[in-house]
């Protein structure tokens, strides 16, 4: 498990956002995966996408890495963001494009006011 650790640990520090994921961003293995990866496309956030599927201890050592028991997990600037439903009542309140602004990250598409 701390390899997997050591590999999240790297993945979250050297990506300014990074999202942990079933599939890849063109192919979503599942479909919470694809809404926060429409959500980012949507917002205009480059991301890195790391896919869980390849990688037994990588799937297993993501959760217990942020404590956080489902896949997909969203981490902005080394920080734990959430998963599928907190990432998209984030980005329905605006507070998701808020977050990625106020951490140095350009978003194509500004909060509502």
């Amino acid at each position: 498990m701390t390899d997997a650790h050591a590999l999240i640990d790297k993945e979250v520090k050297s990506n300014d956002v990074v999202l942990f994921m079933k599939g890849t961003p063109q192919f979503p293995m599942c479909g919470f995966s694809g809404q926060v990866v429409q959500i980012l496309d949507y917002v205009g956030v480059p991301f890195k996408g790391v896919n869980v599927l390849e990688d037994d201890n990588l799937r297993q050592g993501i959760k217990t890495y942020s404590n956080w028991p489902t896949i997909p997990q969203l981490y902005v600037k080394g920080e734990f963001v959430g998963g599928c439903d907190i990432v998209r009542e984030m980005f329905q309140s605006g507070e998701l494009q808020s977050h990625l602004s106020g951490k140095g990250i350009s978003v194509k598409q500004p909060a509502r006011a």
